[in-house]
């Protein structure tokens, strides 16, 4: 798999990208006996994506990670989506941003101050600032840390990337070794570099990793979600028609930087004015907030 090939799947028709998308999903069913379910965030890519697999497999499960952040109408929509199993995790927000610390900016720069901080070694502080041949491995090693966000290591707060493993990846790992089903996930590889990459490593379905996983929408755009939905005139949640145009996570501050103005704490304080003074008073994020400069 090439970056042009990528750039190619990315412009054919919605159609040639359904019957792809259907093809890799089957592909990856087969592969597990039916033994797969559909990584269901209440999202327009998740709905787009289980609406596709259900075309085939009616009975496919829709499976959602309770973490107690989700904006009220995602969670009113999953609970009125038919088949979808709801998940908890063990911990809440709160616990894990006390204990480990907030995620900010975005994984790779929380987890680059985290494992900064958690080291004593001058060495392994300088190569995750700067870069460097690491003298163990003798590879060369890039900063885990750009130099734009160097000011954090010194934030007056902890600083980390866990909360998506304790309040999403954990409770849904523990639905799959409790059922032996593999997920199905509404990925898009223009949502970043990183996803790119793993496209470009595993195709649509990884089946040779640890924990195998189908990405069938990795080549789908943004536009191809709303005219598929336009399309087959499927329901969604009504957060998109409040003015949203992400639906993760409520007090999550990863992506904060890129949000067009009103930014979702803007956003929130007018339309979510319970959960915006939690978040800003009981959580606290008005500290992260104002060390980075973000208005809310």
């Amino acid at each position: 798999m090439t970056k042009h090939d990528l750039i190619r799947k990315q412009g054919w028709s919605l159609n040639q990208k359904i019957d792809h998308t259907l093809g890799a999903i089957e592909q990856f069913y087969n592969k597990y006996n039916g033994k797969v379910y559909v990584s269901f965030s209440g999202g327009k890519d998740s709905t787009v994506l289980l609406h596709i697999t259900r075309m085939m497999f009616p009975n496919i499960p829709g499976v959602f990670a309770d973490t107690g952040l989700e904006y009220p109408e995602i969670r009113k929509f999953v609970k009125e989506t038919p088949n979808t199993i709801m998940v908890k995790p063990k911990r809440n927000f709160k616990y894990v941003i006390d204990k480990y610390g907030y995620p900010v900016i975005s994984k790779k720069i929380s987890m680059g101050v985290n494992r900064y901080r958690g080291t004593s070694s001058a060495l392994q502080k300088e190569l995750r600032l700067y870069g460097g041949i690491n003298p163990t491995s003798g590879k060369k090693q890039h900063p885990t840390i750009t130099k734009k966000w160097h000011y954090l290591i010194d934030a007056p707060f902890k600083i980390s990337e866990k909360c998506c493993d304790f309040l999403k990846k954990e409770p849904l790992k523990t639905y799959e070794k409790s059922t032996g089903r593999k997920p199905i996930i509404a990925t898009m590889a223009e949502e970043s570099a990183f996803r790119v990459q793993e496209y470009l490593r595993n195709g649509c379905n990884a089946f040779d990793k640890k924990n195998p996983q189908s990405t069938p929408m990795m080549f789908w755009l943004e536009k191809d979600i709303w005219d598929y939905i336009k399309k087959f005139n499927i329901p969604y949640s009504s957060i998109y028609d409040m003015g949203y145009s992400r639906t993760g996570c409520m007090f999550c501050l990863f992506g904060i930087m890129k949000d067009k103005s009103p930014n979702r704490f803007q956003q929130m304080a007018k339309t979510h004015p319970k959960q915006y003074q939690y978040c800003l008073n009981k959580l606290d994020l008005k500290t992260p907030l104002n060390f980075i400069g973000v208005d809310y």
